[in-house]
C-alpha cells in the first residue's frame, strides 16, 4: 500500500495547488492521499481567509482522501517548527510512505546536502552560523551565509548553489527533509518543481496566481480574477463562504484585538513567550503604546534581523499567550494525536487502517477527546503520549477556532467552541 502525504495551507486552494496534487498523484500513484493542513491561523501569522472547515472541503472535493489538522502551535511557528510538526504528523500516522512536495529549484540531492548539513552540523558551520546572527542578521539570512561561508571552506558545493534555497518553498523542502532525517523516518521526500507566481507576489498572474495575489482579489471583491485562479468547486465554496459570512478573514481585522492585547501586557509578560529575545519585548511595547494601526505597528517593529513574518507571528504568540516551555515541549515531543478535519469514501477506509497501527491517538470528535485521551493512557506500550500537552495542544486549536470565529463578518457565526460543534467534513 502507498499512501502519498502532501503539507498545505490551502490558503485558498487555487490552481497550483491543483497542479501539485495532479502531479504528486501521478509521480507517486498512491492508493491514498493524506493531507496536513494548517487550521485557522498560518505560518505567516495571519489568519486564513476562510475557515479549516470550507478548506477541507475543498481538499476532498479536488481529490485528497483524508486532511488531518496541523496542530496550531506547529502551524504558526517558523519555516522549521512548522515543518517539524507536519512531517511528525504524517509519520505518526504510521501509514505515510512518500511525501512530495513543490521546490524552486525541484533538485532533490541538492535539498538534501543542505538539510544534512543542517542535521549533522559539521565544524566549522556551528561557529559560522554564530558569527552571521552576530552581524544583525535575520535567522534565514544568517543560515544562508553561514552555509555559503562552509561550502567555500570544505569545497562540497559551490557557494553559490546556496542561493537557489532564498525561496520559501525551497526554504520548506529542507525542513521537511531535514525533519525526516532527525525522526529517521521511512517515509520517501519527492520534489516537483513549483510553477506560477511566487508565493509573495501581490500581483495577479492568470491562472497560476499567487495565493497572497488571490487573497488580495478576493478582499477586493475582483471575482473575474478569482474565478481565473481557482479550480471550479474551489470557487463555488469560497463564494458561499463568503456569501453566507464566513469569510473573507484578513490580518486587518485583527487590529483591535492584537494592539489591545498588546497594550495590556508589561515586558515581563512577552518576556515568557517563545521568540521574544533581542529586546524585542521592548520594542514591542513602545510600538504598540504609540502605534494607531496594524500597519503602523509592523513598520514601527520591523527591521532587517526581524522579518515581517516573524513579527505577525510574535503578534499571535502574544495573543493566544504561547509561551517558550510551550513552544519547546511541543517541539522535542511532537504532535501529540491526529485530528482529523475531513475524509472521503477511501479515506474512511485508510482512517479504519491508521486506527489499528498509528503513532498516536486520532481524535474524529472534538468532543471525545477525554475518552480518547483515556483510553491512550490505558496503552503505554502503543501510545508514548503526555496526557498535560496533549490537552494543550488542543486546548490552543480550540481557541484558535473561538477566536478566528469572532473575526467572522456575520454576526450570527461569531459564536465559540466550533471545534466541538462541527463533525469532519465527509465527501462521498
Amino acid at each position: 500500500m502507498r499512501v502519498l502525504g502532501i503539507i498545505v495551507e490551502y490558503n485558498p486552494f487555487h490552481n497550483g495547488h491543483l497542479y501539485h496534487l495532479t502531479l504528486a498523484k501521478e509521480l507517486v500513484k498512491p492508493d491514498y492521499v493524506v493531507a496536513v493542513m494548517s487550521g485557522n491561523f498560518c505560518q505567516r501569522g495571519e489568519p486564513a481567509i476562510i475557515d479549516k472547515f470550507a478548506r477541507t472541503e475543498i481538499a476532498l472535493l479536488n481529490g485528497v482522501d483524508l486532511v488531518l489538522e496541523l496542530p496550531f502551535v506547529y502551524a504558526v511557528q517558523d519555516a522549521g517548527g512548522f515543518a517539524r510538526g507536519a512531517v511528525w504528523s504524517l509519520h505518526n500516522t504510521n501509514v505515510v510512505t512518500d511525501i512530495v512536495f513543490g521546490s524552486e529549484s525541484a533538485d532533490l540531492s541538492f535539498l538534501q546536502k543542505i538539510a544534512e548539513v543542517m542535521v549533522k552540523q559539521p565544524d566549522p558551520f556551528p561557529t559560522l552560523m554564530r558569527e552571521e546572527l552576530k552581524k544583525g542578521h535575520s535567522f534565514p539570512n544568517a543560515r544562508k551565509y553561514a552555509l555559503m561561508r562552509y561550502f567555500d571552506l570544505t569545497k562540497e558545493m559551490d557557494p553559490k548553489q546556496v542561493l537557489r534555497i532564498e525561496k520559501s518553498n525551497d526554504i520548506l523542502g529542507v525542513e521537511y527533509i531535514r525533519s525526516l532525517m532527525i525522526l529517521g523516518s521511512q517515509i520517501k521526500p519527492h520534489v516537483i518543481k513549483r510553477v506560477g507566481a511566487e508565493d509573495r507576489d501581490e500581483r495577479f498572474q492568470g491562472k497560476f496566481s499567487s495565493a497572497t495575489a488571490i487573497r488580495k482579489c478576493i478582499s477586493n471583491g475582483d471575482w473575474e480574477k478569482v474565478a481565473k485562479a481557482l479550480p471550479v468547486n474551489s470557487l463555488r465554496v469560497v463564494s458561499r463562504e463568503l456569501n453566507e459570512g464566513r469569510g473573507p478573514v484578513l490580518l486587518q481585522h485583527m487590529e483591535t484585538l492584537i494592539l489591545s492585547k498588546l497594550r495590556l501586557m508589561d515586558r515581563a509578560q512577552l518576556q515568557r513567550l517563545h521568540g521574544f529575545d533581542e529586546g524585542l519585548d521592548k520594542r514591542f511595547i513602545d510600538c504598540a503604546s504609540k502605534a494607531t494601526s496594524l500597519e503602523d505597528f509592523f513598520a514601527c517593529v520591523k527591521s532587517r534581523r526581524f522579518t515581517l513574518s516573524k513579527i505577525r507571528r510574535l503578534c499571535l504568540y502574544a495573543l493566544f499567550d504561547v509561551t517558550s516551555d510551550f513552544v519547546e515541549k511541543s517541539n522535542t515531543f511532537g504532535p501529540q494525536y491526529l485530528r482529523v478535519l475531513g475524509f472521503s469514501a477511501k479515506g474512511r477506509e485508510l482512517l479504519s487502517k491508521m486506527k489499528r497501527v498509528s503513532r498516536v491517538p486520532i481524535i474524529s470528535l472534538c468532543s471525545l477527546y477525554r475518552k480518547v485521551l483515556d483510553q491512550s493512557m490505558k496503552k503505554p506500550e502503543r501510545f508514548q503520549i503526555h496526557p498535560e500537552l496533549f490537552e494543550q495542544q488542543l486546548l490552543y486549536d480550540i481557541r484558535a477556532t473561538s477566536i478566528y470565529s469572532l473575526l467572522l463578518p456575520k454576526q450570527s457565526e461569531r459564536i465559540g467552541d466550533k471545534d466541538f460543534k462541527v463533525p469532519p467534513i465527509m465527501i462521498t
